[in-house]
């Protein structure tokens, strides 16, 4: 490769140091954005991002609101932060877990 192509790619950001949580789980984010990014203006703009982050530049909120568009949340995870709810009276509740003991006693 010449010099241009090295300034035309962009490569993977390497953090070593993610002892901060909040951190860690951004850069599981920019890992899985920047992996299923195709083209090389993207990858930058990922990369600066969490470039940015990690330098205090943007907040954490600002972070994920520019590279979610660049993400794929599957449908289970956007079903788990619309905080659904299944309930269940107590009755049921109680025939449910009489019927677990029964299978449990007779197995044995």
């Amino acid at each position: 490769m010449n010099e241009k192509d090295d300034k035309d790619t962009a490569e993977k950001i390497i953090i070593d140091d993610l002892s901060d949580f909040r951190l860690r789980a951004a850069y599981l984010a920019y890992l899985e954005a920047y992996d299923n990014a195709v083209d090389e203006e993207i990858k930058k703009y990922l990369n600066q991002n969490i470039l940015d982050l990690q330098q205090n530049r943007i907040d954490y909120e600002t972070f994920y609101r520019n590279i979610n568009r660049y993400r794929q949340i599957d449908n289970s995870q956007r079903q788990r932060s619309g905080l659904s709810i299944k309930t269940q009276s107590k009755s049921e509740w109680r025939n449910q877990m009489r019927k677990i003991e029964r299978e449990r006693r007779h197995k044995h």
